[in-house]
């Protein structure tokens, strides 16, 4: 089968690899379509994956083809998103209920081979059967939605909150979308990139701005996430988080990333800051708002190129060109 392959640090092809055979256990997915995220970047970049090469893409859903021997969940035909993670189960993370934190940890596309191919095999476990009336191609939108519902499990929000917003790439129109669905008093968004911003008002939004300082929140806000990874965006985030505010660190940044804190504020003002590691608990729950329609697919995925062109969707993607970018095979 035909397959994309960070083959070595900096270095994507498309080429031709083994067909992958299902455990006992597990399913093969025919994928209809496959989404880049900041974690390919990294990956291409030498993180996260434990060795190369590997075949990317922990975004996607497609068809079941093949089925494991002991496989009784799902059938030959289903059309499925799948949750990427894979947990150990044992550590003690795992025992706490803090899958997502495995000391073993563990994902499809990311450790194991992943979606950026013509098939891919998977736990039984970790497919979600899609209605009948949600396009499979647009489903590779359910894993990222799944890690901004983590987020707003995180954020434990409440009703009234005044919420800003860094970054109007795919994850930030997500909390955006979460956000005034879970009771905020406004919503605005921060972004350097004028086509992401158009996006931002198109969803609708209370301001947005290429600085903060142009939106009229003298006091900061209750609910500040970054969705950037970028130092400065995190580093003025922090400082406009409000007296009692949280800060949602929710973008990937770079291993070396550093910002300053000033902790006497954080003691003074009752500030909150924590972070959002990918999915737990939350990838059925996404599932099933995608279905009700929490997202239209259609302004979120604005590229849906092929899969011999994914060198070049990395590319595009790293350039911050579009918004979700999906590879087809």
């Amino acid at each position: 089968m035909k397959a994309a392959v960070i083959e070595s640090v900096g270095r994507a092809v498309v080429t031709e690899v083994p067909d992958p055979a299902p455990g006992p256990r597990e399913v093969v997915v025919e994928v209809a379509a496959c989404g880049l995220c900041g974690t390919d970047l990294h990956i291409l970049q030498g993180e996260f994956a434990p060795e190369l090469p590997i075949v990317p893409g922990h975004e996607f859903a497609g068809e079941v083809v093949g089925v494991g021997s002991r496989v009784t969940e799902v059938a030959i035909g289903d059309q499925v998103a799948v949750d990427p993670s894979l947990y150990c189960h044992e550590c003690r993370q795992c025992r706490n209920g803090h899958n997502n934190l495995c000391e073993r940890w563990a994902a499809i596309g990311v450790t194991v081979p992943g979606g950026a191919a013509q098939y891919a095999v998977a736990p039984v476990a970790n497919c979600v059967k899609l209605p009948e009336h949600v396009r499979t191609q647009d489903a590779a939108l359910v894993e990222p939605l799944s890690c901004a519902v983590r987020g707003y499990d995180i954020l434990q929000s409440r009703l009234g909150a005044h919420v800003l917003v860094y970054g109007s790439g795919t994850m930030g129109l997500m909390m955006l979308e979460l956000a005034k669905r879970t009771g905020a008093a406004s919503v605005d968004v921060v972004d350097l990139n004028p086509a992401r911003l158009e996006t931002a008002r198109l969803l609708g939004v209370s301001g947005s701005a290429a600085n903060a300082d142009e939106l009229d929140r003298p006091r900061g806000w209750d609910v500040v996430i970054d969705a950037t990874g970028n130092a400065a965006a995190i580093q003025d985030g922090l400082e406009r988080v409000a007296k009692a505010g949280t800060f949602l660190q929710f973008g990937v940044a770079d291993y070396a990333t550093r910002v300053t804190i000033d902790p006497y504020r954080i003691y003074n003002q009752e500030i909150t800051i924590t972070g959002s590691m990918a999915v737990l608990r939350s990838y059925e729950r996404a599932a099933e708002l995608f279905a009700n329609g929490v997202l239209d697919p259609d302004v979120f995925i604005s590229d849906r190129l092929p899969l011999d062109s994914y060198p070049q969707a990395l590319e595009q993607f790293a350039a911050g060109v579009g918004r979700k970018i999906v590879v087809v095979p």
